[in-house]
């Protein structure tokens, strides 16, 4: 079994753009490994430095910073240090991001919706197995397995829904595009409604981020 988790000195790096987020994540890793040495960042350019140089075994990373998206450096820091367990700690919609994540090499997925329970587990699993899976993401996985279009939800629109989506994505309104496209105004609404529900979104911003981070992917 090895020595016990307690006795453990494993590096973690926190990364995460609310000091809040990653005092609360650090009292816990405290209580479950507390030898643990815990860097924190709140810049993702900082994320491939620390893990290049501090040697980081467990890093715990969210999905969004102010200066991009993390999903783009994961591949980096898989190359920098190939032995880190990455367990990305997000506000995220789990059942619309998890795949990607794991495809870009997380070894793990947590909600920021999650109790603490399920926080400490995460934090368990991944020092003592290297990954943590909720029950969700385990089913998507294998859903994803049977549908590989499930890595991309605007694989779930129709052409001309993906075609009003990037309309509205590059900002234009309701009026413009239905004059673009030759079609009445209220067709126009009920289309962008139908692209929000099939997306699970509430609003334009939301339309707008999964746009950048699943076209052309």
């Amino acid at each position: 079994m090895g020595e016990p988790i307690e006795n453990k000195e494993i590096v973690f790096l926190l990364a995460d753009d609310h000091s809040i987020v990653r005092q609360g994540m650090e009292i816990l890793i405290d209580e479950i490994v507390p030898n643990a040495k815990v860097y924190h960042t709140s810049s993702l350019q900082q994320v491939v430095e620390l893990v290049k140089s501090k040697d980081i075994e467990i890093a715990i990373i969210d999905a969004h910073f102010p200066d991009g998206n993390s999903l783009h450096i994961l591949p980096e820091m898989k190359s920098a240090n190939p032995n880190i367990k990455i367990l990305v700690f997000t506000g995220l919609e789990e059942d619309l991001h998890v795949l990607k994540f794991i495809k870009a090499g997380a070894n793990g997925y947590l909600s920021k919706l999650s109790e603490e329970e399920e926080v400490r587990l995460a934090i368990s699993e991944m020092v003592s197995k290297g990954e943590y899976l909720s029950a969700l993401s385990r089913k998507l996985l294998i859903q994803f397995v049977h549908n590989p279009d499930l890595m991309n939800p605007l694989s779930r629109l129709t052409n001309r829904e993906l075609q009003i989506a990037e309309m509205y994505a590059e900002g234009l309104g309701n009026l413009e595009i239905a004059n673009h496209l030759d079609i009445k105004q209220n067709t126009v609404s009920t289309i962008k409604k139908n692209i929000f529900d099939k997306l699970k979104i509430e609003n334009l911003v939301e339309l707008i981020d999964l746009i950048k981070t699943h076209h052309n992917i």
